[in-house]
This record gives C-alpha cells, sequence and structure tokens, in this order.
C-alpha cells in the first residue's frame, strides 16, 4: 500500500512558529501530550495516510511545513458528534513553499503533489519573509 497525506489550513495562525505555539497549548494535545488536529470528517483513506502520511499546513496561502500523522483517535466533545483527531509527530519540518488557495476543511494530497522538504529545517530555524517565500514561490524560484 502506498501512503497518502492531508493538507489542510492553519487558520489563524501567522508563521510555522504561531503553528507550533498553539500546538503546545492543552486544548491541541492528546493525553498523552502529542499535538493533534481535530476534524469532524473521519478520513475514508485512513489506511494510507497511517502507512507514512503527513499532514501539510497552508499558512498565509502557502505550502509551509508539513507533520507525519501518527494516528486517528476518536475525540469526544460531550455533544454526540464523533470527531477525529488527527494525532501528530510533534516535529514541524519546513516544506518547500507553495502557493495554495483557500479551501475548507481538510483534502487529500498526493505524495507526488506534495512539496518537497527542505534538508534540515526545522520550526525553530531562521525562515525567509512569508512575503519573500511567497514571491519566489510565485515566479517558480522555490
Amino acid at each position: 500500500m502506498s501512503h497518502t497525506n492531508l493538507i489542510k489550513l492553519s487558520v489563524g495562525t501567522e508563521s510555522v512558529e504561531d503553528l507550533a505555539a498553539w500546538q503546545t497549548t492543552a486544548m491541541a494535545r492528546t493525553t498523552d501530550g502529542l499535538p493533534r488536529h481535530v476534524t469532524r470528517m473521519w478520513p475514508k483513506r485512513e489506511a494510507e495516510l497511517l502507512d507514512g502520511g503527513s499532514i501539510y499546513w497552508v499558512i498565509k496561502g502557502q505550502i509551509q511545513a508539513r507533520q507525519r500523522i501518527l494516528r486517528l483517535d476518536e475525540a469526544d466533545r460531550g455533544d454526540g458528534i464523533r470527531r477525529c483527531a488527527i494525532v501528530l509527530d510533534p516535529d514541524l519540518i519546513r516544506v518547500a513553499p507553495s502557493t495554495k488557495r483557500p479551501f475548507q476543511g481538510w483534502r487529500y494530497l498526493k505524495p507526488e503533489d506534495s512539496p518537497v522538504d527542505l534538508s534540515g529545517t526545522r520550526a525553530d530555524d531562521d525562515a525567509l519573509p512569508p512575503e519573500l517565500n511567497a514571491a519566489l514561490a510565485e515566479i517558480g524560484v522555490i
């Protein structure tokens, strides 16, 4: 089986560092301390996601980082609605920025359509300003 990925807007975050900071809050963590993203829809392609898939984060109109998906947990907010907690590896890996238009929810992202990792870069590394990243991506430099 080959893996697949997800792509998701990181709403309200200004940078990869903002996303990393949010993921340290109690609301964004599982009981075992791992970061999670809770969504209403349960992915039908669960086995493919768990076979090495990642969630790619769109921040300020650019795919900027990814995190490996570790597992899918059921999340209960006490309202009887079954939700999916996408449990993530805490390492945010920067990827080659690419422009992405806004969309609702999450989408599947084929491995061949996924941006490549920027070698050796983590969330706390210095990054180019988002405006420069966007301009370079727009003209095809990165």
